[in-house]
C-alpha cells in the first residue's frame, strides 16, 4: 500500500526511534545518532568520529547521461559537506556501487572524479562493495572532531545570528536551463553549471567555525527548508530578510520572482547555513577573508511562539510577507514527496 509519509516522517516512524531505544539501552561510543548531518562517535576522550553517508540515484539525483567524472565529484563532495557542517576533518570513506553494465572508459573518468576531490581533502577510499544493478551510489565518509566541539543541529539561541556561505539558487537555475524551463546563454550555463555539477564542500570553514557557530547544517534540500531542521531542532524561530540572500550575478539577472524561489528553496547548493552569537560577527568576517568566501547574515533567531518552529520572511524594510508570498518559498525537496 503507497503510503502518504514524506521522506523525514518516514526516517523519524521506522529508523530513528528504533535506534534511539538501542542507544539508550546501555553504554555505547555514539554519542548522536539519526538525526543530524552525521552521527557522532566517540573512540576516545579527545576525539568525536562524524559518520554521514549520502546515495545518488540515476535520474532520480541524477541525468543518466551525467559526465561521469563530474557524478564522481559530486557523489563525495555531498558527503564531505555534511563532515563540513559538523565542524569535521575527513579521515576516509567507502562506496557501495550498482553498475548496469562495466564500462571502463565511465569508471575511468568517475573514479578520477572521486580520487581528484579525495586527494584534495586527504581522504582515502577504505573499502565498499560493487553489484550489478540500475546506477546507485552510495558512499560514507568519516570525519574527525575535538571533543565537545561537533557543531550540532541543536544549538541555535534566540538573538544568534543567521548565516550562510557563498550564494545560493544557481544550481537550481542550472538545473531549470536543462530542464528547458528557461533559457539561459551558453556563456550564463558554463558560468554556474559546476554549482550543480560539481558542489565544493565547505571543509576549511567547518573546522573554522568550531566554537563559533551554536548551530549549522549544509543546504542539499533548499535554504530556508533546510534552516527549519535547525529550528526545530533548537526548538526556535527565525525572521529572515528576504534581500538578503545570497546571490551569483547570473541568478541576478533573472526576474525577481526566479531569484527568490530558487535561493530561497532551490537545493543543491551544498553551503553551509549556521548560527552564532552577534558578538562572533567581526570573528565571522575575519573567517570570510580567510577562505576568500562570502559569509551572509541573512537574519535572526527569535524564541519559538508556537509548538511548531515557524520562519517569518522580511522585506528589506523589515516587513513580514504575506502567508501567500511565504509558503512558496519554504518548500523544500524530499524523496517522497
Amino acid at each position: 500500500m503507497k503510503s502518504e509519509l514524506g521522506e523525514f516522517e518516514l526516517i523519524q516512524r521506522f529508523f530513528k526511534t528504533g535506534s534511539e531505544t538501542m542507544l539508550s539501552s546501555g553504554a555505547h561510543s555514539i554519542s548522536l545518532g539519526i538525526g543530524d548531518d552525521c552521527a557522532l562517535l566517540k573512540p576516545n576522550p579527545a576525539e568525536t568520529i562524524a559518520i554521514t553517508s549520502d546515495m545518488l540515484v540515476e535520474d532520480r539525483h541524477f541525468f543518466a547521461n551525467t559526465n561521469p567524472e563530474w557524478l564522481g565529484h559530486k557523489a563525495l563532495a555531498v558527503n564531505l559537506s555534511d563532515l563540513a557542517a559538523m565542524g569535521a576533518k575527513p579521515i576516509g570513506f567507502t562506496l557501495a556501487i550498482a553498475l548496469p553494465q562495466t564500462d571502463l572508459a565511465w569508471l575511468e573518468a568517475f573514479s578520477k572524479g572521486l580520487f581528484t576531490l579525495a586527494q584534495e581533502h586527504s581522504c582515502p577510499l577504505m573499502g565498499g562493495d560493487t553489484t550489478a544493478g540500475p546506477l546507485n551510489i552510495c558512499i560514507t565518509a568519516f570525519g574527525s572532531i575535538p571533543q565537545g566541539k561537533a557543531i550540532k543541529r541543536s544549538g541555535a539561541h534566540p538573538e544568534d545570528d543567521v548565516w550562510v556561505s557563498g550564494s545560493v539558487g544557481d544550481a537550481r537555475l542550472v538545473l531549470a536551463a536543462l530542464r528547458h524551463e528557461l533559457i539561459l546563454s551558453q556563456k550564463d550555463l558554463n558560468a554556474i553549471s559546476a554549482r550543480m555539477h560539481k558542489p565544493t564542500p565547505r571543509i576549511q570553514l567547518g573546522m573554522e567555525l568550531r566554537g563559533i557557530a551554536t548551530a549549522a547544517l549544509d543546504i542539499s534540500d533548499g535554504l530556508l527548508g533546510d534552516l527549519k531542521h535547525i529550528l526545530i531542532q533548537s526548538k526556535v524561530d527565525a525572521e529572515i530578510f528576504l534581500n538578503r540572500l545570497p546571490k551569483s550575478v547570473t541568478l541576478i539577472h533573472q526576474s525577481e520572482a526566479i531569484q527568490n524561489e530558487f535561493a530561497a528553496c532551490g537545493g543543491d547548493d551544498y553551503e553551509i547555513c549556521f548560527t552564532a552569537a552577534p558578538d562572533q560577527r567581526n570573528i565571522i568576517y575575519d573567517i570570510s577573508k580567510k577562505l576568500h568566501l562570502p559569509l551572509t547574515q541573512i537574519g535572526t533567531i527569535k524564541p519559538m511562539q508556537s509548538s511548531k518552529p515557524k520562519i517569518k520572511l522580511l522585506d528589506q524594510n523589515g516587513k513580514a510577507l504575506s502567508d501567500s508570498k511565504v509558503a512558496p518559498l519554504l518548500k523544500s525537496f524530499d524523496h517522497f514527496a
